[in-house]
């Protein structure tokens, strides 16, 4: 026998939110579904497909025009060269530096300079890097021991890296122990206080939440606090690397002959006894092309992926 009672209304199946301009969101919500509302969702999709092509696409500014600006400076470089105020020996001309770099590389040097730099440069900040990790999380998370070093690694971050050259050479003579242990005390404190940096700007609740599931003191460093802390941590990986590679071209510059190789640093130094101001010159700029592209090919990347994951880039202004 059929039933008087009315049948239960079936629910209407859920949406998946979209998360883009307030108006795709608006229309999601009401409860009216008329043309209106369907053409500001069409219109709210569009822009998420326009939002996900210029991900993909390449931004050519980024490229032309720092391109643009070194060519500007380059010109401007040959004017003041052009118009005679120094010798030719004193300040020479892009070509004549070009040339000198030219002349370099058939003798095998600049490739010697540049590998060994480089090599020394990338392993001694990776030892930095496995050495300030661990300490910076422990200053971070002790109180007590933060008090208490927490001024030494800031004193040690001001100090001048080429300072510690000559004791570096009175203890470990003429060799790359003495290039190595410049560039730790160049860049662990600013490791250091670039991680201690990020600890501090975590919201309370990220260690709440790590206790409430039962985290102890090393799951919660390394799982909840590491990973909050990044955005300050990679900022002190930045700054540790500019402190290594400056500590790395004056322990070069200065420690000279023994078993240490022949890096960019020597090869200034070179050029400065020679007074060749084409050695210089090439030097200078390898010394400066080689930080701007471990910035523009490793950390850029890296902070833009990382502010991206996190809501924090805006696509129309990076």
């Amino acid at each position: 026998m059929p039933s008087n009672s009315t049948p239960l209304a079936e629910s209407e199946p859920a949406v998946e939110p979209v998360r883009n301009p307030e108006h795709v969101h608006a229309a999601l919500t009401r409860t009216s579904t008329g043309k209106e509302d369907l053409r500001e969702l069409e219109s709210g999709l569009d822009s998420l497909q326009s939002d996900a092509e210029r991900k993909h696409r390449i931004d050519w500014s980024r490229i032309l025009l720092p391109v643009a600006a070194l060519v500007v400076l380059v010109l401007i470089w040959q004017f003041y060269v052009s118009l005679g105020v120094k010798r030719r020996d004193l300040v020479p001309g892009p070509l004549d530096v070009v040339g000198q770099m030219g002349v370099l590389w058939n003798e095998g040097k600049l490739q010697e300079a540049m590998l060994t730099s480089l090599q020394r440069g990338l392993v001694g900040f990776l030892i930095s890097v496995a050495i300030a990790t661990p300490v910076g999380l422990l200053l971070a998370q002790v109180a007590p021991l933060r008090r208490a070093f927490g001024p030494l690694i800031s004193g040690l971050q001001v100090l001048p890296s080429v300072a510690w050259v000559p004791a570096a050479i009175i203890w470990f003579g003429l060799t790359d122990a003495t290039v190595y242990f410049v560039v730790f005390m160049g860049a662990i404190p600013s490791i250091i206080n670039g991680l201690i940096s990020g600890v501090d700007q975590i919201p309370p609740q990220f260690r709440r939440v790590g206790t409430v599931l039962g985290a102890n003191r090393i799951q919660m460093a390394l799982q909840v606090v590491l990973p909050a802390a990044l955005p300050g941590y990679l900022g002190g990986l930045k700054q540790g690397w500019a402190f290594s590679w400056r500590s790395l071209m004056a322990a070069e510059i200065i420690a000279v002959g023994g078993t240490i190789g022949f890096g960019l640093g020597s090869l200034l130094d070179q050029g400065r006894a020679l007074s060749d101001m084409t050695v210089v010159m090439s030097a200078i700029l390898l010394i400066l092309g080689v930080g701007i592209l471990i910035e523009l090919l490793v950390f850029a990347p890296i902070e833009k992926r990382l502010l991206r994951r996190r809501g924090l880039l805006a696509g129309s202004t990076r």
